[in-house]
């Protein structure tokens, strides 16, 4: 009976591979059949594969091709599959085209087998959905929180956000150290946090000053507009991150640009006597926040009116830059898993607001045209 359901599968020009049922898989699942069999994966895009043993999350060289994972904050390659992205789907699919996929959940159906051989991959797909979900461990915004800026774009649309995000539960300098470790904690290990510049993951009790310690980083330095540790603008947890004692004295209060030389501990990292630049994977990070400070902090509650502009050596004036530079830092490196996650943790648990350029970054370009 089988001999002859082979014969019957010849003989009508199929081959046993292409008959199976397509099946709905995990990523992990997907990886462990590579067999040529037709399947449907369903998994979050965690960046553009370039080799067998890369992907990059930023900064993506091409649309014809994107890895997934079964959550959006895996980076071990071993757990991701490779997707070729056809002609026809790079429009929508390509993350050159469509940066602000990455984390996204999407679902796929195609060949599985090796791409970028011998990685793991799903070839020739026949279809694709999905680009709106978002991992369950990095909870998007609430639609309703937003509720009054809606429609607004420009001028109107700060104001709105200003008022929005003014609403919050302010830490002081001391309660700033547990919210850290809170929201800065390493995935991959609960006993440690991820340093912002240099990127290590270090232990949450070596919190301090000593040489290798890890202390507060005022994204926005504290001297631009000297508001110094007060609870306010210097206390803000969505601009304050965990960073080793030496890599934050190397930046000190500079602007940020790109160029510069290599800082000692922070592989990525460069700076010069008048600006500082993160390694790549952070430096839509540090434009979100600085984005966040210059909406929240307007210059009605006290504190200076804090606004980016396209200079380098500000000193002590509210302001920071460069403008130009951090717009396309923005773009490049769009919001990520671990970026999510802290701006949840954030509002659900400290200070109870948000940065809005993370739920929305296309409101960089609105502001700030």
């Amino acid at each position: 009976m089988v001999i002859g359901a082979l014969l019957a599968l010849v003989g009508f020009g199929v081959t046993p591979s292409t008959a199976a049922t397509t099946a709905t898989l995990t990523v992990s699942a997907a990886i462990g059949q590579q067999n040529g069999s037709v399947g449907t994966v369903v998994g979050y895009v965690v960046g553009q594969p370039t080799a067998a043993n890369t992907v990059i999350r930023s900064g993506y060289t091409a649309d014809t091709a994107l890895a997934l994972a079964d959550s959006a904050s895996t980076t071990s390659t071993g757990s991701m599959l490779y997707v070729q992205i056809p002609s026809g789907f790079r429009a929508q699919y390509g993350l050159k085209t469509n940066p602000g996929l990455l984390g996204a959940q999407i679902t796929v159906t195609g060949t599985l087998t090796p791409y970028f051989t011998p990685h793991a991959g799903l070839k020739d797909p026949t279809a694709f959905s999905g680009g709106g979900g978002s991992d369950p461990g990095d909870p998007g915004d609430p639609g309703d929180y937003y509720a009054a800026a809606s429609g607004k774009t420009g001028a109107a649309l700060k104001s709105a956000l200003h008022t929005i995000i003014s609403s919050q539960t302010k830490l002081t300098y001391d309660q700033v150290w547990n919210a850290l470790k809170d929201t800065d904690q390493d995935p991959a290990n609960s006993n440690n946090v991820i340093l912002l510049y240099s990127g290590r993951s270090q232990a949450k009790s070596t919190n301090g000053g000593g040489v290798n310690d890890w202390n507060r980083e005022h994204v926005w330095a504290k001297s631009h507009g000297d508001f110094g540790t007060a609870t306010g603008p210097g206390t803000d947890v969505h601009h304050l991150r965990p960073e080793d004692v030496s890599v934050n004295s190397a930046r000190g209060n500079l602007d940020f640009d790109n160029g510069g030389s290599a800082v000692t501990e922070c592989p990525g990292c460069t700076a010069d006597s008048d600006s500082f630049a993160p390694r790549a994977a952070v430096r839509g990070d540090v434009a979100r926040m600085i984005f966040y400070m210059a909406v929240r902090y307007e210059g009605d509650d006290g504190w200076p009116n804090l606004e980016p502009n396209n200079s380098v050596n500000n000193g002590t004036a509210p302001y920071i830059g460069k403008l130009t530079v951090l717009k396309a830092w923005s773009a490049a490196d769009p919001p990520d898993a671990f970026e999510k996650r802290r701006n949840q943790v954030i509002y659900d648990t400290w200070q109870h607001n948000r940065n809005p350029f993370i739920d929305h970054p296309e409101w960089v370009s609105s502001i700030w045209p």
